[in-house]
């Protein structure tokens, strides 16, 4: 069976795996560790520990389980007291934690509860801080802050380099085909290219390296960014030209849906730069992927992960 390796963090990678798990394939998902906010943020401080809500989507995303058991996990208490916006999910982990002594651990015992397909690691068991520096010369600390700022990005860093674990790296080397996922690209995507473990495996890596763009750019981190732009900002941060192939959206956004991003998040459709991404030596995967989902635009995660299933295989 094909080994596919993807990153990324957020909803992007949940909603993408979620379509990738129904194709016959070995699926690791290398998850990001550096969100601060809401239960996460609140449990990093009281047991100085990484992230843990992006790992809990992911598991989630990647179960096999009963329906009811996923929602479980991903029940928020509403409350008044101590437990207040904390998920299940998150405290499972966080008690997995204490017992395992180990993130990683942690994870792959939250795996065999929920009869994970495929394999859930997180970048790194350091504790994180992304540090964000804006185009006025400030600078932002947190990731909750940062994306909460909405000021322009210009370059984001970690607060103290985090050490990847061990076997990130070996799955890489494993590794059929390397997926970077849609998803916030300054605070979930490129974060993991400020590793230099992971620079230096993927450089090496003969396999091929496969981008799924995003649909609609994001204030304060690619307003009018093209799908080229991405890329090229990718390149910028991991050294190299990182990329085989890319996969684009070609959907009509109904104006009204657009209107609405534009009003409220002061964001608009990605532009799909063919001319660009040619010249970048990319092939490029055109498809109508994009579901509208209560007026959010998403990913069609079976049309995504059909994509990149057949990108593999062919």
């Amino acid at each position: 069976m094909k080994k596919v390796v993807v990153f990324g963090g957020g909803t992007g990678l949940s909603s993408l795996l979620k379509g990738l798990k129904l194709f016959p394939l070995d699926i690791v998902a290398v998850v990001s560790v550096a969100d601060d906010g809401r239960s996460t943020g609140k449990l990093r401080q009281e047991f100085n520990m990484p992230a843990v809500g992006d790992l809990r989507n992911v598991v989630v995303a990647l179960s096999e389980t009963e329906p009811l058991v996923e929602q479980l996990f991903q029940y928020r208490f509403k409350t008044n007291g101590n437990l207040n916006d904390h998920s299940v999910g998150n405290i499972m982990l966080t008690a997995l934690l204490n017992i395992n002594g180990s993130l990683t651990e942690a994870v792959s015992s939250f795996g065999k509860i929920l009869n994970l397909k495929g394999r859930v690691l997180p970048l790194t068991e350091d504790l994180v801080t992304l540090v964000a520096h804006t185009d006025k010369g400030e600078k932002i600390i947190g990731e909750e802050n940062i994306t909460k700022s909405l000021k322009k990005i210009e370059k984001i860093e970690y607060l103290n380099k985090p050490k990847v674990i061990d076997a990130v790296v070996e799955e890489i080397n494993n590794a059929d085909l390397i997926v970077f996922s849609m998803g916030s690209l300054y605070t979930s995507i490129i974060p993991h290219l400020l590793c230099e473990e992971i620079v230096e495996v993927l450089s090496k890596s003969e396999v091929k390296k496969l981008y799924v763009c995003n649909a609609m750019t994001e204030h304060g981190e690619t307003d009018g960014f093209s799908a080229g732009d991405h890329i090229k900002l990718m390149n910028k941060y991991s050294g190299t030209s990182l990329f085989d192939a890319i996969i684009v959206n070609t959907s009509k956004i109904d104006e009204q849906i657009k209107s609405r991003y534009k009003k409220l998040e002061k964001a608009e459709p990605v532009i799909v730069d063919e001319k660009e991404l040619n010249k970048l030596g990319l092939e490029i995967i055109k498809d109508d992927i994009i579901t509208v989902i209560n007026d959010m635009v998403r990913h069609d995660s079976l049309k995504t992960g059909y994509l990149i299933f057949s990108y593999l295989m062919k």
